[in-house]
């Protein structure tokens, strides 16, 4: 006789244990609809955070790509003045040569002039002295051209070569941001990714369902928003819009809203409404 209590008494534990479990899960997908409303805002910031943070790091890669494919232009545009500068002052170089074999060749023809036979010869001298004394002045003048050439070349390369100097420096530190913001991030979404997750396990299935539905068709992923005021007429009242289109809110549906008795959606985008934050926290 004295085993039946016992056993009633364990059965009775049993009973208790499972009750308990239940009813901690009940109330989080069975809850008031100010509790589905609350619990799928709460969510929506937690993907909102996740999104914001994809972002940051979306456009930094974008950023660091660009500069990488100014700098190559940069070093192009930098190696052609340099190239085109160090052909003139080769030219320079080979004019002064060409000059001074000039000299050497007017020097020998004035002494030929002083041992010709008869003026024909003389003449035929003369006429090669005059023409290395043009190739002098030709180079002479050709110099000039590429010493004004290379100095406007110069200041060119100069504003260039600063400016590749400064992207470079620019390159660096946006890879050391992009680094910092991947390795700091990453825990970061690893936790919102989570709370995600667990924030999910506590919202209807056919809720979850609707909000990635919502999320993945609006372009900046909202599918929860509170409503938003305009200023107030003379009268005082204040016109409500959808946080998410901006499109006006029938009063009635407004109130619907703001006393969370009902799932509203918008009438124009199809997003889940609720009451300004403000209101909320008040």
């Amino acid at each position: 006789m004295s085993a039946t209590p016992t056993k009633a008494k364990a059965e009775s534990k049993t009973k208790t244990k499972k009750t308990t479990k239940v009813s901690k899960a009940t109330p989080k997908k069975d809850g008031t609809v100010a509790e589905k409303l609350d619990a799928l805002y709460n969510l929506q910031k937690i993907d909102s955070e996740i999104d914001r943070i994809r972002i940051i790091r979306g456009e930094l890669p974008l950023e660091v790509e660009d500069l990488e494919n100014e700098i190559i232009g940069l070093e192009t545009r930098t190696g052609k003045f340099q190239a085109e500068i160090d052909e003139l002052q080769q030219d320079i170089s080979n004019r002064k040569l060409s000059s001074k074999d000039s000299d050497t060749a007017i020097l020998k023809y004035k002494e030929r002039q002083n041992n010709v036979r008869n003026n024909r010869e003389y003449e035929s001298l003369s006429k090669e002295i005059e023409f290395q004394e043009l190739e002098i002045k030709l180079n002479e003048k050709r110099t000039k051209e590429a010493i004004v050439k290379i100095e406007h070349k110069n200041e060119i390369l100069a504003e260039a070569t600063e400016r590749l100097n400064m992207k470079k420096a620019e390159l660096e530190n946006k890879k050391a941001e992009l680094d910092n913001i991947i390795s700091s991030t990453q825990k970061d979404e690893n936790k919102l990714i989570k709370a995600s997750k667990d924030a999910k396990k506590n919202i209807e299935d056919r809720l979850v369902v609707a909000y990635e539905r919502l999320r993945g068709n609006a372009k900046n992923g909202l599918a929860v928003v509170p409503l938003i005021y305009g200023a107030k007429s003379k009268s005082g009242h204040r016109d409500a819009s959808c946080g998410g289109c901006f499109n006006k809110i029938p009063p009635q549906r407004e109130l619907d809203i703001v006393t969370k008795k009902k799932i509203i959606i918008c009438e124009h985008c199809g997003r889940i409404l609720i009451p300004a934050e403000e209101e909320a926290e008040a």
